[in-house]
């Protein structure tokens, strides 16, 4: 009887420490996941996307806070096969102005600095650029000059940029201003990197650490942090490797390939207008923090969450880090996306009815989309227009070289699914309108590739056409 007994009472203390063990991971996924009708259209979409390479990555939608839809398309490590979950930790690119912006805001609240003052006050290296305010830097309405442009003709690629780098060298260099404040808008990552110092220097803390101490860590955003890593490398556990392709090796590479005078790699060490690494959940965290006062106030949300006017009155439709649009269809949205060394993110907010998209990828091709226009049309309710695609048969039936009059030559190729114009040391995914015509993807005004067969279906010619600009140049097939 005592064995039994013992035996009874082992097994009674193991229920009971699992009954524990489930009460904390209810608590800790505070996050509620239904699954509905919108959840099967959103998988159907994603899996058509990853299938014809087109997203590879974590996506997840909320309403109200609850999780209706999180997946994970693809791998987070191409050499070893290892695949995404969605607790995968990727790099944010852009989508990290926000923190900045929130930065930003946190030090006008505690009265350390105010929207109005000048830059110079704060970075006297920058004092011949009269006027701008760090309300146009929060707004891309200062002026600055693109650094990336003027580091690709000034640095010295074997050292990695900081932002006190780049600040010094706009004080060595002076270069002109694009605009004065407030007279357009233009987005500018050199505002945000200059935001970031400005953080550093009022706060006596680095960026990093800042962000940590005031944002993440209340917030308990536990896999969100400032990382840059070949400037400053560390172990990261669940991380996605982010890839780019290499047309010369016709394979995805990681952006360290292509060297160190690569600007993926010798700009890694500048933050703030990019750098924040975070995952699915945590952004979800981040979601809801915004819509209560813990650390902003309505008054806060009004100025970040409002499209800032410049000087004519002409609206920007960007807050601080934020671009917002209003319409009758969806309410007030307010988003960003990014896009760096092979990540291409993207968070939307829609804040009048309460819904979340949350996109994040780790390959950045010429085919990857950020599939957000359909992913809102679901989450609505809405249809969605069926993506047109072509029988591999027929794509391959179209490659070859094809050359005009004066010997310029364009290759068409078939790879991963779809048709290329590869041009010298690029190439551009070719997607079809119908069976005969194809539009270049990422071309405004429309570029148009329409093949001529002959009366056996036989491919002669192309016709390439861009009717706004007048562009229409026709290619004899090479045989």
């Amino acid at each position: 009887m005592k064995k039994l007994h013992y035996i009874f009472l082992i097994f009674s203390i193991l229920i009971a420490c699992k009954g524990v063990e489930e009460e904390q991971g209810k608590k800790e996924n505070e996050f509620k996941i239904i699954q509905n009708e919108k959840s099967k259209r959103l998988d159907s979409l994603y899996t058509e996307l990853h299938k014809y390479g087109e997203f590879n990555g974590n996506v997840l939608v909320a309403e109200g806070g609850n999780t209706i839809f999180q997946k994970s398309y693809g791998l987070a490590n191409e050499e070893t096969k290892e695949k995404l979950n969605v607790e995968s930790v990727f790099e944010l690119a852009s989508v990290s102005k926000q923190f900045t912006a929130m930065g930003i805001v946190q030090l006008q609240k505690a009265g350390k600095l105010s929207y109005d003052d000048k830059v110079s006050i704060y970075i006297p290296e920058l004092k011949n650029y009269v006027g701008i305010t760090i309300k146009n830097l929060l707004t891309h309405t200062g002026g600055l000059p693109n650094y990336m442009s003027i580091t690709e003709k000034n640095w010295d690629k074997s050292i990695f940029a900081t932002n006190d780098g780049i600040i010094q060298l706009f004080e060595k260099l002076q270069p002109e201003k694009e605009f004065k404040p407030n007279e357009k808008w233009d987005y500018s990552n050199t505002g945000y990197l200059v935001l970031a110092t400005i953080i550093e220097r009022v706060s006596g803390k680095s960026f990093e650490e800042y962000l940590k101490q005031e944002i993440f860590e209340p917030l308990k955003m536990n896999n969100t942090f400032t990382y840059r890593r070949r400037f400053k490398p560390m172990k990261v556990n669940n991380y996605a490797q982010g890839y780019i392709y290499s047309d010369s090796l016709k394979r995805k590479i990681l952006p360290d390939e292509n060297g160190k005078d690569f600007f993926y790699v010798y700009l890694d060490g500048i933050v703030g207008d990019g750098m924040v690494s975070s995952n699915l959940q945590d952004l979800l965290k981040w979601d809801r923090a915004l819509y209560k006062n813990k650390i902003i106030n309505d008054e806060d949300r009004n100025i970040i969450f409002s499209s800032y006017k410049i000087t004519d009155t002409t609206e920007t439709n960007y807050g601080f880090g934020w671009f917002v649009k209003k319409d009758s269809t969806y309410g007030k949205r307010v988003y960003h996306s990014g896009g760096w060394a092979g990540y291409i993110t993207y968070i939307e907010r829609n804040i009048d009815n309460d819904k979340t998209v949350i996109i994040l990828q780790n390959n950045k091709t010429g085919k990857i989309k950020i599939p957000s226009k359909d992913t809102r049309k679901i989450v609505y309710g809405s249809p969605i227009e069926k993506t047109f695609r072509l029988p591999e048969k027929i794509l391959k039936s179209y490659i070859g070289v094809y050359i005009d009059e004066n010997g310029e030559e364009d290759e068409l190729i078939f790879d991963n699914h779809s048709l290329w114009v590869s041009s010298g040391s690029s190439r551009l995914s070719l997607n079809p309108i119908s069976k005969t015509k194809f539009a270049l993807k990422g071309f405004s005004p429309q570029v148009t590739y329409e093949f001529i067969l002959d009366n056996k279906g036989k491919v002669q010619k192309i016709r390439i056409q861009q009717i706004k600009t007048g562009v229409d140049i026709t290619k004899q097939r090479k045989k």
